[in-house]
């Protein structure tokens, strides 16, 4: 048998937001419908709101605009090297942007290795919570979002990114 995971979906101005967490009640995912690799739920799921308050409360403050910074349980698996990206991900603050380069430079691989660092970035499970919506060009460009570049303004907009 497999682990039991447990959804909710949560309203937000980028519609609704599948979350998944697991038996601990960490969050798993948060995905957007028609994200590039995004989630559906699956008939073994338990849809269970309890768990996910904490988030659906933070989610809220952050789309208000009273929330910088996430503090809620995850657990993300991925590759040493996805890892590590993700974790670079969350030093980027509200409100700043950083590059694909300067994600590759702070988890010490190559500039050859910039198209590995975005498809790191792609496959980030945690939608907003792990802020990928803050890696643009190096030029400035409004690059890739797996939720869709309509939805990465929304997000950069609300944090005066924009």
């Amino acid at each position: 048998m497999t682990d039991l995971t447990y959804w909710t979906s949560v309203t937000s101005p980028l519609g609704p937001l599948l979350l998944t967490a697991d038996p601990d009640g960490r969050l798993t995912s948060l995905s957007v419908p028609g994200q590039k690799g995004g989630r559906t739920v699956r008939d073994d799921w338990r849809h269970d709101p309890g768990p996910f308050r904490p988030a659906g409360e933070q989610l809220a403050a952050y789309f208000a605009g009273e929330l910088k910074e996430f503090h809620l349980p995850w657990r993300c698996e991925g590759t040493a090297f996805r890892e590590r990206v993700w974790a670079a991900l969350d030093s980027v603050p509200y409100g700043a942007t950083t590059s694909y380069g300067e994600i590759a430079a702070r988890v010490g691989a190559s500039r050859m290795a910039v198209r590995a660092v975005g498809g790191a970035i792609g496959a980030n499970p945690l939608l907003i919570v792990r802020p990928c919506h803050r890696v643009i060009g190096a030029d400035g460009t409004l690059t890739g979002y797996a939720a869709g570049l309509d939805r990465k303004i929304t997000l950069l907009t609300l944090e005066g990114s924009l």
